[in-house]
């Protein structure tokens, strides 16, 4: 069976920004770390779904989700590391929700072309 590249860059992607949420918790940015958390993790919950779709209008949807949500993703992510709110570097984050982005453009272009 073919590895799922998606899958597993999108979870590994939710196991990071669940620890960099907890840090902004510790520091009290509570509505940061909610909107991070809900969008990183919807990503994976998404392709996930996409994966057992019934249809191919079914996969299309789950896949736009979960593109809309890595968008947000980047969106929180590019916010937390210019603003320097943590004093760390998140670009590596930034450049894996980037590359996260890339990946479902790609998916959802073959997947509407078909």
């Amino acid at each position: 069976m073919k590895e799922n590249i998606i899958l597993k860059k999108s979870y590994r992607f939710a196991i990071e920004t669940t620890v960099l949420c907890n840090k902004l918790k510790n520091k009290k940015e509570y509505h940061l770390a909610g909107q991070l958390m809900r969008s990183a993790t919807s990503i994976g919950a998404n392709v996930s779904e996409a994966s057992a779709a019934q249809t191919k209008r079914d996969f299309i949807a789950k896949m736009s989700i979960a593109s809309k949500e890595a968008r947000e993703a980047n969106y929180w992510l590019n916010i937390i590391s210019e603003s320097g709110i943590l004093g760390i570097d998140c670009k590596q984050l930034v450049n894996n929700s980037e590359e996260i982005i890339k990946i479902l453009t790609a998916i959802l272009k073959t997947a509407q072309t078909k």
